[in-house]
């Protein structure tokens, strides 16, 4: 249908009907419902949050790419992870579903706020056509004056994102970068595209070498302990080995 005339909507459904972009688990509902009474993290995780029952049933509305992909972020430790989208020229990061149920868009953060604002200006400011003095708007959201970052939901809510339920069900920091305002640039067009993202793709990556790592150790074994819970004062979001 040619450069940028494809509309928002296309290429987004599977075969099945199913958006994959809205098809994992809503886990924030149960944590935020959980803050609300007090129970966290002394009677419920702040980390680690488990799949509702609901959404484990062979008939529940998941996509079988969906399931492999949870499979996958069970059976390896991610920490670090970006989701590649076309359409826009910004980064977003969690949370990407607004804790006000009934609000299109509103700032939600994380407890990790801070990290994943820098983890989204890492690409956003070496992104060749994010960063370019002459970058035109892609539609009519202006993203430069925000530096092409923008926490997601403050942007428009997405319940059942895999950026949420990262963050939420394992040890992973994930965003999403809207690449392009083209959602299929012609084939032309792909060594630019690939020019503009190659920095940031390679700074973003070097960014799990920030923090605190290292292997926690039984004291009179020396072995390493599988799933020791790590808390950092006022994080509300603690990890695992």
């Amino acid at each position: 249908q040619g450069s940028e005339l494809s509309g928002w909507a296309m290429g987004r459904w599977t075969y099945e009907g199913i958006d994959l972009n809205h098809n994992f688990a809503d886990l924030n509902t149960a944590l935020w419902d959980a803050e609300d009474n007090d129970l966290v993290p002394h009677e419920f995780p702040n980390h680690y949050i488990p799949i509702p029952e609901y959404y484990t049933f062979a008939n529940a509305t998941v996509a079988p790419e969906t399931r492999a992909v949870i499979d996958w972020m069970q059976r390896y430790p991610f920490v670090l992870s970006a989701n590649l989208h076309g359409g826009e020229l910004v980064v977003t990061y969690p949370f990407d579903m607004t804790r006000t149920y009934w609000k299109a868009q509103e700032l939600t953060p994380t407890a990790d706020d801070g990290v994943f604002r820098w983890l989204a200006t890492v690409y956003a400011t070496s992104n060749l056509a994010m960063a370019s003095e002459e970058r035109r708007l892609c539609h009519y959201d202006d993203f430069i004056r925000f530096g092409n970052i923008i926490n997601g939901a403050n942007w428009h809510t997405v319940p059942g994102s895999m950026n949420d339920f990262s963050y939420l069900h394992t040890n992973c920091f994930e965003i999403t970068v809207e690449l392009s305002c083209d959602k299929f640039p012609h084939a032309s067009e792909l060594p630019a595209e690939w020019e503009n993202n190659r920095e940031s793709l390679l700074l973003y990556m070097e960014q799990v070498h920030r923090g605190i790592k290292g292997v926690v150790r039984d004291r009179d074994t020396e072995q390493g302990i599988a799933n020791a819970i790590i808390s950092v004062d006022g994080i509300n979001h603690d990890v695992r080995t």
